[in-house]
């Protein structure tokens, strides 16, 4: 499948900007199932100043803001080539070691609730498969998707005590989940394209498991499924922070507003 892309990010500053630096993850990864064909980022009231790839594999690009800047606006457009591999991305990559996804972070901390819910789940190393997709559905279950029910603070744990949250959310119950029978699951942000419309509110975020044998195979915990051609990974991590779209440091301002555009379609190819 061959998918379009477009992501505008906007936002703006309660007072001119003296300084500020921001890291972007917003270009996709090539791995296994999916292939950049072009891929480019423009900037308003931006510069690059350059870029690199961080322990995670993704790519970083660093700008810079202009001095007195009120508002910043990053377009980025491209097209990807995408197949169908049932969520199984393969062997491990990237500059840290394994292990590194056993350890639980503060937003995927587990709690009571988190392992309650754990040990509500049979669980043996000869099915952890089964494991991974019984549990995504009991996450899905227990937290009601619901739109600017939490921010980009909020823990697993707590989107699991209020019973409601978003795919960010969802994403981090299951990886604390997993890593608390001690399965390496990390983060991943990126794109999905919808079946009932082009124009998106959002970028999307699921999880990825590693199964000996498999590799890291992904889990949809908010769409209950792994993910197919629709998909698109941009960023990984150990949490939402790694693989955060935009993350920097801001002197003179705080940012007041922030608005994203994304638009996802599949493009026809020429026979």
């Amino acid at each position: 499948m061959r998918l379009a892309i477009r992501h505008t990010t906007r936002y703006s500053f309660e007072q001119p900007v003296v300084h500020a630096l921001q890291r972007l993850r917003l270009t996709p990864k090539t791995t296994q199932g999916q292939s950049i064909l072009d891929w480019t980022m423009e900037y308003e009231h931006a510069h690059r100043e350059l870029e690199y790839e961080d322990q995670n594999h993704n790519t970083v690009t660093l700008v810079s803001i202009e001095p007195d800047a009120r508002e910043v606006v990053v377009t980025c457009r491209g097209t990807v080539e995408t197949q169908d591999h049932a969520g199984v991305i393969g062997h491990h990559a990237g500059h840290l070691p394994l292990w590194s996804f056993l350890g639980q972070t503060r937003l995927t901390r587990p709690g009571p609730r988190l392992r309650q819910l754990v040990r509500g789940i049979e669980f043996s190393d000869q099915k952890r498969l089964d494991f991974l997709h019984t549990l995504s559905q009991a996450v899905r279950d227990a937290v009601e998707y619901r739109k600017g029910s939490t921010g980009v603070s909020t823990t697993g744990e707590e989107s699991l005590e209020a019973g409601c949250g978003v795919c960010q959310d969802h994403a981090h119950i299951f990886i604390g989940a997993a890593r608390d029978v001690g399965v390496p699951a990390r983060y991943v942000s990126g794109y999905l394209m919808m079946n009932d419309r082009i124009d998106q509110e959002a970028t999307h975020a699921w999880a990825e498991a590693y199964i000996d044998g498999l590799g890291w195979v992904g889990f949809d915990v908010s769409n209950g499924i792994s993910p197919d051609p629709r998909y698109v990974r941009v960023a990984t991590g150990r949490d939402y922070r790694d693989a955060a779209p935009i993350t920097g440091i801001t002197f003179g301002s705080a940012t007041q507003d922030l608005r994203v555009d994304v638009a996802v379609e599949q493009q026809q190819q020429e026979q």
